[in-house]
């Protein structure tokens, strides 16, 4: 399904793919430089010293033009890789494939050779600013490590996949961004706040297949900064702070109540005292004034009866 919808999203680009390429070990062609060179070197000594005759020199000459020849063309085939490196093999502009054994190799020296790199990359884009599900803009920043998995893709398919996976980062972001709130108090959906895994994870899913394009994938990623945009900030810190406030007083309000209703079932049930309906509405408001003020509560002595 990925495939056909890139394939529908880009139908004039033909899509490259990743596949050996002939090579040999540079170290035999290298024993075989030595050998060469050793032979040319000696034989032109030793010519040099035998003072030969005028028509000894030309037989002397070709052989000797072409070892030359030869030493600089093999001399011209050596490339060297790197662990976690490889050669993406050219002939005249055609892709013939990569090579990643690491060492010193050798291939013809008409043979293209560009490098790339299939480590892991680790990359922490900028701040940028997102304007989330509700509308609030917020400022996100996010931390990715991807790495080449197609290296005739990465180097064929796209301009500079480098440039491309910055681009494609700040573009995830913004999708994602826009996709949830940032928070939500009654934690009743999904927000970038509160759900930091699952948003991380459709972050790397999202990029993956953006990324596709470019043979590139994304083994981790997360957000490194996430936060309301500075002229809002303290705007929204004062509705979180009220919205605590009235979270904090519902809460208490309805402990109070079931205190209040737990005293007067006991009350009635062992029989301590025979309330009235209108001193069962004084001693619950005298109790919910204890059990819901912020202050310490004063208590007034009545000497009288309720009704004086």
């Amino acid at each position: 399904m990925t495939d056909s919808h890139s394939a529908q999203k880009h139908p004039m680009m033909t899509s490259s793919r990743e596949r050996s390429a002939w090579s040999t070990s540079g170290y035999l062609m290298f024993i075989l430089f030595l050998v060469l060179l050793t032979l040319t070197i000696y034989r032109i000594i030793a010519f040099a010293g035998s003072s030969p005759e005028d028509y000894e020199v030309l037989p002397f000459l070709i052989p000797t033009l072409i070892s030359v020849l030869a030493l600089v063309l093999i001399s011209s085939g050596f490339y060297m890789l790197q662990p976690n490196q490889g050669a993406a093999i050219t002939l005249f502009g055609s892709y013939r494939g990569t090579d990643r054994n690491a060492g010193l190799r050798w291939v013809w020296p008409w043979m293209g050779k560009t490098k790339i790199a299939v480590r892991a990359n680790n990359l922490i884009s900028d701040k940028i600013k997102v304007n989330d599900l509700r509308g609030n803009p917020i400022e996100m920043a996010a931390q990715v490590v991807w790495r080449v998995v197609d290296t005739a893709q990465a180097l064929y398919d796209v301009d500079d996949y480098r440039g491309f996976v910055m681009v494609q980062i700040e573009a995830a972001v913004r999708t994602i961004g826009s996709r949830y709130p940032y928070d939500d108090f009654a934690h009743a959906e999904i927000t970038l706040r509160g759900n930091h895994d699952q948003v991380g994870a459709e972050l790397r899913t999202e990029l993956i297949e953006r990324l596709q394009l470019a043979g590139i994938t994304v083994d981790e990623c997360g957000f490194t900064h996430l936060a309301y945009a500075q002229e809002i900030a303290g705007a929204m810190l004062r509705r979180q702070q009220a919205e605590a406030v009235v979270a904090a007083r519902k809460t208490l309000v309805e402990g109070a109540v079931g205190m209040v209703e737990m005293a007067l079932a006991m009350l009635a049930e062992k029989g301590v005292v025979h309330l009235d309906d209108e001193r069962k509405a004084a001693m619950v408001s005298n109790l919910m004034v204890v059990l819901c003020g912020e202050r310490d509560t004063q208590p007034v002595v009545n000497a009288g009866s309720l009704y004086q």
